[in-house]
């Protein structure tokens, strides 16, 4: 089991999380922000709360659906099951904005070994309480701000993606359930708008064309795959928080199922 946040491994207690003056020209500030670390984070809390998400073409009531609901071979109607995952974010030692990642166990049954964001139920308030049995993320030092666009799995699985703030990166002492992670990092937010460290293939499913994006990360001396539906959601997660696209082509599709 291991632990790699902003510099540290295993039990040992986090650094301290320090803002710099001076931000990044997306997320520049009135200068009587940029002295105060609170009011900085508090402005990006106050405009990600004003997010509005496109309409899911998953949910009850989308004008914009499309397709029918059609029973499936035993006669049911097919109603996509969904799941919320956290995209934790937390200004690092120099400033920057990172988002918590886990490795899943190497032991589970599917995805293992995989890099994941935390969560995995359907609301909320239970993926902030997965996250809480994954690595021992207390919720209550969690301010969640917005919920994104949903995205859809190859299983069939609609994934809501909730953005949360730590304020506080001292104040969360990871504890991971080795059962189903195997390790917890940290990556810069930014590092998915950016054509470095990605490499990318194209695949075709229900007749559409589509981009799988890689994303490589090291950091000390552990190496990292950060890719399919985890990269897609921190693509569009840092286009939203620093309001510009990718660098490179996204090539995103959206694949026509039964709309609810």
């Amino acid at each position: 089991m291991k632990c790699t946040l902003s510099g540290y491994i295993g039990q040992t207690e986090l650094p301290t999380a320090k803002v710099l003056s001076s931000m990044s020209s997306d997320l520049t500030l009135p200068a009587s922000m940029e002295k105060d670390p609170g009011r900085d984070m508090e402005a990006l809390i106050q405009r990600l709360r004003l997010h509005q998400p496109r309409p899911s073409p998953y949910a009850a009531g989308n004008p914009s659906a499309t397709v029918a609901p059609s029973p499936d071979a035993a006669g049911q109607l097919f109603r996509p099951r969904r799941a919320a995952v956290l995209v934790c974010l937390f200004r690092g030692g120099d400033g920057e904005l990172r988002v918590l990642l886990t490795k899943r166990s190497s032991s589970l049954s599917t995805h293992s070994g995989e890099v994941a964001l935390p969560g995995g139920k359907a609301e909320e308030a239970t993926a902030l309480r997965e996250a809480k049995e994954e690595i021992g993320l207390d919720p209550s030092l969690v301010t969640v701000v917005a919920s994104l666009e949903h995205f859809l799995s190859k299983h069939l699985l609609v994934v809501v993606p909730i953005v949360g703030i730590l304020s506080d990166i001292e104040a969360f002492k990871p504890v991971l359930n080795v059962s189903e992670v195997d390790d917890i990092f940290d990556v810069p937010l930014e590092m998915f708008l950016k054509d470095e460290n990605r490499t990318s293939e194209e695949r075709e499913k229900m007749g559409q064309t589509f981009t799988i994006h890689y994303f490589n990360y090291e950091k000390e001396n552990q190496k990292y795959l950060i890719w399919g539906l985890t990269a897609r959601i921190l693509i569009h997660a840092a286009s939203v928080v620093y309001q510009r696209p990718p660098d490179f082509p996204e090539r995103r599709v959206q694949f026509n199922l039964p709309k609810f």
